[in-house]
């Protein structure tokens, strides 16, 4: 494969067009394209790797499935709390 160079034209997901479409490299860094500019739109954008970004409601799912984990994990550590300091207030009463 060819080294990538300035003008040169690849696919990416555009944002604003919402697809894949034909750009062209505006800054490379480290050999590997970092921005683009839409060939349909013109619109300059970081380079994405043809994926798209998480729809706002992915986004929503992760983010109640995080505080979920969340939540359980605390109930977890707070039953284990209340255990041992019912364990302690049994033994000093005997």
């Amino acid at each position: 494969m060819h080294e990538k160079r300035l003008g040169d034209v690849i696919d990416d997901f555009c944002v604003k067009c919402r697809r894949v479409t034909n750009h062209s490299i505006v800054s490379i860094v480290d050999q590997e394209a970092a921005k683009v500019r839409c060939r349909t739109c013109y619109h300059d954008h970081d380079y994405r790797h043809e994926q798209a970004p998480p729809s706002k409601k992915e986004l929503k799912k992760a983010e109640a499935e995080a505080q979920a984990a969340r939540d359980a994990e605390n109930d977890g550590s707070n039953a284990n709390g209340a255990q041992s300091a019912g364990a302690e207030i049994d033994l000093e009463t005997k």
